[in-house]
């Protein structure tokens, strides 16, 4: 299976930026020198410009979170419908930045999944351990109860792997920590859905950047990316982009 790069805009792009690189990423992706899969997921407020900019390139759109209801009195929110509905395909679920700073719970996530799923979507769904996780050695059980309560039974979609402390933080695991935990999670998906677990894309995110993207991409169980800080420069996430395997 291709590796899926993935770009998280997180709360960053205007009009411009926005038009700027997702044009590039097009001819990039038109040169057919890429031997991944491509996903931008700009702000909820670029989506559909986005998504109007790359129709027809091998460049999917993403959101960023959705509400676990289809419509409502929900202030502030967008579902997942909405998300289908201005063009996107992915959207991400469970970002530690949403966990922390919104209080999500692993059982909130699970139902974004659903509803995501229930839109059309193929959601992304984040888990990883904090520092002191880590430090404590709780780092594959935290990984594995984040598994078990955040997926619904039969799912289908994408996991992606981020330590909390590597965030932004220019920050890495070892290429041995990456491995071991794309391993575990490799071993939980396999015990909870079986065959179908051993085909999902488990992808590694947290200051990854073109320095160190061929060394990340080429280690087992990794299926790719998902980027931040460098994903708002095009020549940074195309330079990722070209590490990743075919």
């Amino acid at each position: 299976m291709r590796q899926l790069i993935a770009g998280n805009w997180k709360m960053n792009g205007s009009l411009a930026m926005a038009g700027a690189l997702v044009n590039a990423l097009r001819a990039a992706a038109a040169d057919k020198a890429l031997a991944c899969d491509l996903l931008v997921c700009p702000p909820a407020t670029l989506v559909t410009i986005a998504a109007h900019a790359l129709l027809g390139s091998p460049v999917a759109v993403g959101g960023q979170d959705c509400h676990a209801k289809a419509s409502g009195a929900h202030t502030g929110d967008i579902s997942a419908a909405m998300l289908r509905d201005c063009g996107a395909t992915h959207v991400i679920l469970g970002h530690s930045e949403r966990r922390a700073d919104h209080g999500e719970t692993d059982a909130q996530v699970r139902a974004k999944v659903v509803a995501a799923v229930a839109a059309g979507l193929m959601p992304i769904v984040c888990v990883g351990e904090t520092e002191a996780q880590r430090v404590a050695g709780e780092q594959d059980a935290v990984v594995a109860a984040q598994l078990a309560g955040s997926l619904p039974d039969g799912f289908a979609g994408v996991v992606a792997y981020e330590p909390v402390w590597a965030i932004g933080t220019g920050r890495t695991p070892t290429e041995a920590d990456v491995a071991a935990m794309h391993a575990h999670i490799r071993r939980e998906l396999v015990a909870r859905l079986g065959a179908a677990g051993a085909g999902l894309r488990i992808l590694y995110g947290g200051s990854v950047k073109p320095s160190n993207a061929a060394a990340l991409m080429a280690l087992p169980e990794v299926g790719g990316a998902l980027v931040g800080g460098a994903s708002l420069v095009a020549e940074d996430f195309l330079g990722i982009a070209r590490a990743a395997r075919g």
